[in-house]
C-alpha cells in the first residue's frame, strides 16, 4: 500500500500546473459585499496528458488548489505526432469560442495565444499553430481546445477501426511530405 502512495506521489510531483485566469466575484449581501475568487487552471504530465478545473471559494490559494484536484481528475490522454505535434489539423468549438488546431514542423514552436498556449506547454507539444477565433473568454476557449483535442486520432488507432494497416493511412502523409522535399 506504501509503495502505490510513492508512484502516486512520485506521479503528482511531476505534473505540470498553469493558473490561466483567476476572477474576483461579488456577491452583494445586507452589509455590502462579499467577494470570492474563481480559478482556472491547467494541469499536465508533458507527455500526452492534460486536463482542466475551475474551482471557487472565498480566498485564491484555496480556489486554486480546487481548480488543481478537478484537473487532476479530468485528464484526458492525447496522441502526439513525434511526442511534438498533433497528427492531423482539428478543429473545435464550445458557446462562441472557436479554435483551429494545425500540426507543425519541427522548429515551429507553440504558436497560440492566451489560454491555448498553456494547454499545449502542459500537453508537452512542441510544434503547434492555433488560432482562436470568437470569443476570448478564457473557459470557453479552454473548452474549445479540449473538445478539438478530444477528437484527435492516432493512424494506429484509425487503422484498428477500419482493419487496414498503418502504412495504408500515413502512406498519403508520406507521399506529401516526399513531394514537397523534391521540390
Amino acid at each position: 500500500m506504501a509503495r502505490a502512495r510513492a508512484s502516486e506521489d512520485r506521479q503528482e510531483s511531476e505534473l505540470i500546473d498553469r493558473l490561466v485566469n483567476v476572477n474576483r466575484v461579488a456577491k452583494v449581501v445586507k452589509g455590502g459585499r462579499r467577494f470570492g475568487f474563481s480559478a482556472l487552471v491547467i494541469v499536465g504530465d508533458g507527455k500526452g496528458r492534460v486536463g482542466y478545473g475551475s474551482g471557487k471559494a472565498r480566498e485564491v490559494p484555496e480556489a486554486v488548489r480546487k481548480a488543481t484536484e478537478q484537473a487532476k481528475r479530468t485528464m484526458i490522454r492525447v496522441p502526439l505526432r513525434q511526442g511534438r505535434t498533433l497528427h492531423h489539423d482539428t478543429f473545435g468549438h464550445f458557446g462562441a469560442g472557436r479554435v483551429l488546431l494545425r500540426s507543425a514542423p519541427p522548429g515551429t514552436g507553440i504558436i497560440a495565444g492566451g489560454p491555448m498556449r498553456a494547454v499545449f506547454e502542459a500537453l508537452g507539444i512542441g510544434d503547434v499553430v492555433a488560432k482562436s477565433m470568437g470569443t476570448n473568454n478564457p473557459h470557453n476557449m479552454i473548452k474549445a481546445t479540449f473538445q478539438a483535442l478530444a477528437g484527435v486520432n492516432s493512424p494506429r488507432s484509425v487503422a484498428a477501426k477500419r482493419g487496414r494497416k498503418v502504412s495504408d493511412i500515413v502512406g498519403r502523409r508520406d507521399h506529401v511530405e516526399g513531394a514537397k522535399t523534391a521540390e
